[in-house]
């Protein structure tokens, strides 16, 4: 089931579409914190976003550019906002479309629905982005993003931290990691592992993740 993410502050409008997307067969979420909406993305992982301009704190501009540092799925901005200006600002930030309101309900999901079959017809829905605990680990570009700051990862630390973060909650042990490592049959000894474990931390440490990576002694590693 395609999954919808709404980003409106008029509560009215909001349940109207919710309630016309769930009869259409998508599964409809919404942000109720405005101050959350890029966490709120990672964590619902939508197909497509559907987002007013006019919101607290952040407009919908600014929340398309952030969600674009991820990801490429479709945005469809809506807004009473209708001067030529906006139009061009929204397809500039990342937008895919502009509905103006009021709109029609019948239009407004024929542009989703064509969207959504432009978008994943022959293409993998799968998330770009992992996320814990409001860490964020960019899959395309290996790039960890943790509130407005940003770290690039080598091609090892980036394999330590996707394989940590995929299995959060649990115990990872060096020899696994290890094995991660050694797919593109370059050799990593003990002593690699470590040296590259304590670089990744130095790099969490400079955005604010001190104790992102725990160690258990005896165990392996823990993301927390």
């Amino acid at each position: 089931m395609f999954k919808i993410m709404m980003v409106e502050d008029d509560t009215k409008i909001r349940d109207i579409v919710l309630e016309n997307l769930q009869r259409w067969g998508f599964e409809g979420v919404y942000v109720d914190d405005f101050d959350e909406v890029f966490n709120v993305f990672v964590k619902e992982k939508p197909h497509l976003v559907l987002m007013d301009i006019n919101l607290p704190l952040f407009d919908g501009f600014y929340w398309c550019n952030k969600i674009r540092e991820v990801s490429k799925v479709p945005v469809i901005f809506l807004s009473s906002r209708n001067t030529n200006m906006d139009i061009v600002m929204a397809i500039n930030m990342g937008g895919d479309d502009f509905v103006q309101k009021p709109f029609s309900l019948d239009v407004l999901m024929a542009k989703i629905n064509a969207l959504i079959r432009r978008t994943y017809s022959y293409t993998d829905v799968s998330s770009d982005v992992l996320e814990y605990n409001g860490v964020v680990l960019n899959l395309k570009d290996s790039t960890v993003l943790h509130g407005e700051d940003k770290i690039e990862l080598t091609k090892n630390e980036f394999k330590i931290i996707y394989i940590l973060m995929k299995n959060n909650g649990t115990v990872v042990s060096r020899d696994k990691i290890m094995r991660s490592l050694w797919e593109d049959e370059s050799f990593v000894d003990d002593n690699t592992l470590t040296v590259n474990i304590n670089r990744l931390r130095k790099k969490l440490s400079d955005i604010g993740l001190d104790d992102f990576i725990k160690t258990k002694k005896g165990q392996g590693y823990i993301v927390s």
